[in-house]
């Protein structure tokens, strides 16, 4: 009995500093913003003025919030359906196919995820140059020296997409290198079975790989759809900063942009708790949608 409490007691002294640090850093803030949500508050004073959900009620007739909204899912929805793809391919090529160097392949992959976003967004900058840039220097070989150089980062429609550009860049490498140490826990036997039966690459890619695998793929995909919409904030803010005229604006960059810059801390924080539950209910979703019977080898 002795030996039982002193192991309890060992076990919540060894997790109860990380109880009071996600206590204090995670749950209070998260109160607190609910909290300052129904509050008109600029931020730097000490004059709050309770509005009830009058915030909100401002919040969903607020068309640039929709327009960041929009953004925000657009965002998502191309970052994750092109970096998931070209990962799971890149990596069946890698751990499957028998291709020289693969160690130095990994390696350049996994370069962009080191480095900071800061960084990964100069490079991109650069490249997006309208005068100087690399891609308008390539595209002027076919498109003439004396054609209007293309705005990527200051045209409304290109924005976005030049976003998700730099985005794919910055994360495939990184879900490459996890999906290759799953693919290499397949047994090598079941590959050797479905050729013997004369089934191809790609239909052993589909009907073995994929489904032994899924479990990674599965959490992967809810990490990445989370961490995404915080991305996308980090690469507005160094490259756009929301221009031109809120095209590139994503939901978080409007709230920082209400509460820091506007002074209305109250509706910025109201936009908060409308990302917190949606990010929430996505990742259930995701959960939902992608759950299968864990298949066994």
């Amino acid at each position: 009995m002795r030996q039982r409490k002193g192991r309890t007691a060992f076990i919540a002294i060894c997790t109860l500093p990380a109880v009071i640090l996600f206590i204090v850093f995670m749950i209070i803030p998260t109160i607190n913003v609910f909290k300052m949500s129904l509050y008109k508050w600029g931020g730097f004073s000490n004059n709050k003025t309770f509005v009830g959900l009058n915030n909100f009620k401002l919040l969903f007739t607020d068309e640039k919030f929709y327009r960041s909204f929009q953004n925000s899912i657009l965002l998502i929805v191309l970052v994750t359906i092109i970096t998931m793809t070209l990962s799971l391919i890149f990596a069946a090529i890698l751990s499957r196919e028998k291709v020289k160097g693969q160690n130095f392949f990994r390696i350049i992959f996994y370069i962009p995820n080191i480095l900071s976003v800061v960084v990964i967004s100069a490079i991109f900058s650069a490249i997006y140059d309208p005068s100087q840039g690399l891609l308008n220097s390539i595209l002027s070989i076919f498109r003439g020296a004396d054609a209007k150089p293309i705005l990527w980062l200051g045209n409304q429609q290109l924005v976005i997409y030049s976003l998700v550009i730099a985005m794919v860049w910055q994360a495939i490498g990184y879900y490459m290198v996890m999906y290759m140490a799953s693919m290499t826990s397949v047994p090598e036997s079941l590959y050797e079975s479905a050729n013997l039966e004369g089934s191809g690459r790609i239909h052993q890619f589909f009907h073995i790989t994929l489904p032994l695998i899924w479990t990674n793929i599965r959490t992967t995909l809810t990490f990445f759809i989370i961490s995404s919409i915080n991305l996308s904030f980090l690469f507005v803010k160094a490259m756009t900063g929301g221009k031109p005229d809120g095209a590139s604006e994503v939901f978080l960059s409007y709230m920082y942009g209400q509460a820091y810059t506007n002074s209305s801390y109250g509706y910025g924080m109201a936009i908060g708790v409308v990302v917190f539950l949606f990010s929430f209910s996505l990742a259930g979703l995701i959960n939902f949608v992608t759950k299968r019977e864990t298949l066994e080898f």
